[in-house]
């Protein structure tokens, strides 16, 4: 049985993607090559590999067996890279990085970008995920490090503290509440709503809490970032809930009323979290360093 290298990071690839078309295109493959080799694989076991259905496809139990294994040969070689790094200005390293919305936006930019500058011959694919998804896909070995909120179920990672991140209200200055320091979810059940994208994983974060205390927010508008929904709430649109970083930037340069979100679930601290840092490669170490320093 001969797999190569290129054979076992297309079939994770396209396993990670549930399709066979965008693992070809994250493999840099035609869809037609990458097909072939798929095909050539399973002919070399004798047994399939994928299941085929109309939305993509998925391992089988022979696929789940080598994905195992594709992960580990892949990881080894991953810490191989970064240690033959030393050695050589030729080699490069690349990791995959999953975050939560706030992480993405607000906190993640500047220390990645200082990492990114002092490692020139390093790539790192980022995701922007809700948390619970994260976490699920650190266990799979599907990515080297997540930034999730201290909601999510963390058990059996190795987690390290990496930003405060409050979520908080904002609205109009001329809000009836505008003077109020802390505001229940409840004691806005008439008011209008700027919500992100019904995709955001924050806003799915925020709805699902919503309707946990019994509540539907009824977003006028939704937009694709938190400078743009501070905006909208500036204008008078509605009220709407950001990170307290997100809140405190835009206030800088908007007219903006912002309140403690009086809810258990709105105070959080993000988290960087791995399966083991004894497996990372060298790189993924060196990036954890960067952004939670006490993995020093």
């Amino acid at each position: 049985m001969r797999f190569d290298l290129t054979d076992l990071r297309l079939f994770l690839n396209v396993v990670e993607d549930g399709s066979l078309t965008a693992g070809a295109a994250r493999s840099h493959m035609t869809l037609a090559s990458a097909s072939e080799r798929v095909r050539g694989m399973e002919a070399t076991l004798g047994h399939a590999l994928l299941h085929r259905h109309p939305q993509g496809v998925e391992p089988t139990e022979a696929g789940r067996t080598l994905l195992h294994h594709a992960r580990v040969v892949l990881a080894q070689m991953e810490r191989l890279r970064g240690d033959l790094g030393f050695y050589g200005d030729g080699l490069q390293g690349h990791m995959r990085l999953l975050c939560n919305t706030s992480a993405m936006t607000e906190h993640l930019p500047v220390p990645l970008g200082h990492f990114l500058a002092q490692h020139p011959r390093i790539s790192v694919d980022v995701e922007e995920r809700q948390s619970a998804e994260i976490v699920d896909a650190l266990r799979a070995g599907l990515c080297d490090i997540g930034i999730v909120s201290d909601a999510a179920d963390v058990a059996g990672l190795r987690t390290l503290p990496f930003r405060r991140d409050d979520l908080v209200l904002v609205m109009p200055r001329t809000h009836p509440m505008a003077s109020l320091r802390r505001i229940g979810l409840n004691e806005l059940a008439d008011s209008a709503w700027v919500g992100l994208a019904a995709d955001s994983p924050l806003q799915a974060h925020i709805a699902m809490h919503a309707r946990r205390l019994g509540q539907h927010l009824a977003c006028r508008v939704r937009v694709g970032g938190f400078e743009a929904l501070c905006r909208m709430v500036e204008q008078g649109i509605g009220v709407g809930i950001v990170p307290q970083s997100a809140a405190r930037r835009c206030a800088r340069t908007m007219k903006l009323g912002r309140a403690t979100l009086d809810e258990p679930w709105a105070a959080r601290t993000l988290l960087a979290c791995v399966r083991s840092a004894a497996t990372l490669s060298p790189h993924a170490q060196g990036l954890l360093t960067y952004l939670a320093p006490e993995a020093c």
